[in-house]
């Protein structure tokens, strides 16, 4: 069994920073792309930034230059540094990773529970 399990929510007050973690366990062979995703209320589910197994990054358009994603492969673990952040940041913030649990098997899509952040004074 496979878990992503998402850390770091919470309330913050405008122009604070906070800083999320994503702990993938369980059979994993080997991580791919991972990624956070974000989801207000009454609105779809957006990509907030992506990062390759190599290193590579790619952030929504809203969140660059005040976010900033990393990983620790020999933690498999995620993170997204949150700064300056805004009101219409707040969201339930998802964790996302493609994976693979042995040699043979292609890569499968996992998410985790989601974390919540408010920003709000």
């Amino acid at each position: 069994q496979v878990q992503l399990v998402e850390s770091g929510g919470g309330l913050v007050q405008p122009g604070g920073s906070l800083r999320l973690s994503c702990a993938a366990s369980g059979n994993i062979f080997r991580l791919y792309d991972m990624a956070w995703y974000r989801q207000a209320p009454g609105k779809q589910r957006d990509l907030v930034a992506v990062i390759t197994s190599g290193g590579s990054t790619h952030y929504g358009d809203s969140v660059k230059g005040r976010f900033t994603i990393s990983r620790n492969n020999a933690k498999n673990t995620v993170y997204l540094q949150m700064s300056s952040l805004k009101p219409e940041d707040t969201a339930v913030y998802y964790c996302n990773a493609d994976l693979s649990r042995s040699y043979s098997d292609p890569p499968t899509n996992y998410w985790g529970q989601g974390t919540q952040v408010t920003v709000s004074s």
